[in-house]
């Protein structure tokens, strides 16, 4: 049974709790749990919507747990000499290879290894007073599951020096203003703003969803005329998908469609 990472279900949408006492600091046994309860969703024909939220008032996730990195220096080697990825970076990979669209409920402290994680998610909803940021180099550290990487493509090459050099967080309304969630909301309105957004995306083809997604991973650094052509090709799944002929025959018969995710 899972210890940090608790799992409760409302209809198609499975909302995921990290429960890591007093911050919900990503252990590597939490992130080990998260990563099997993500793979048991992803695979589940009952789940549509993943929604990833941290218990308590304080955070969301307010960074990687710090008492584990003096053992990580033992690993310095292995990933110097080209590891494999690990930790963080390995569940963000998965998540953004999975079916299942995956939405980050953001409130308080969403630093580090929590920025790390919802910005591996495909929605992120945030709190008006929530705190964003990279404070890795106030340790003497980086960034290491994707703020390098994942976050000047949200949010541009200057503003991802600013938060990557500085260390210093902005809140969940600047946030919005920069592109790095894509709503924003006041802190007692955050639950119901990402249920409003997780039932919608339930109600979707679940088929379309997981190609929306991979032509999201798969063609952002390709050439424009590359990626069209991969989307041609993703049409043309989609449009010959049971979900397809479904959700054209309930437009011309002007019901709601029942979508099966073949």
């Amino acid at each position: 049974m899972a210890e940090y990472v608790k799992v409760e279900h409302e209809g198609a949408i499975a909302l995921v709790t990290l429960d890591h006492p007093p911050v919900n600091a990503l252990s590597a046994r939490l992130l080990e749990e998260l990563e099997a309860e993500h793979e048991a969703l992803d695979t589940s024909d009952e789940t549509r919507v993943i929604v990833i939220r941290g218990a308590g008032e304080k955070a969301f996730v307010a960074g990687a747990d710090i008492s584990e990195f003096p053992a990580m220096r033992d690993a310095a080697i292995e990933a110097a000499e080209g590891g494999s990825a690990r930790g963080i970076q390995k569940l963000a990979m998965k998540m953004e290879a999975g079916r299942t669209a995956v939405i980050a409920e953001i409130h308080g402290y969403c630093l580090g290894g929590g920025l790390e994680l919802a910005m591996s998610c495909d929605i992120r909803v945030a709190a008006e007073d929530a705190q964003l940021g990279q404070p890795e180099i106030k340790l003497g550290l980086i960034p290491g599951g994707g703020g390098t990487q994942r976050l000047p493509r949200l949010v541009g090459h200057g503003r991802a020096l600013y938060l990557n050099l500085t260390g210093d967080p902005i809140s969940g309304a600047q946030a919005y203003d920069w592109g790095l969630v894509e709503r924003v909301v006041p802190r007692a309105e955050l639950h119901d703003a990402v249920m409003e957004i997780a039932r919608t995306l339930s109600e979707r083809s679940p088929h379309s969803t997981a190609v929306i997604k991979e032509l999201a991973a798969q063609t952002r650094d390709l050439p424009l005329a590359d990626g069209m052509q991969k989307e041609a090709q993703a049409f043309m799944r989609c449009i010959g998908s049971e979900d397809g002929a479904e959700g054209v025959m309930a437009f011309l018969e002007k019901r709601t469609p029942q979508f099966t995710g073949r």
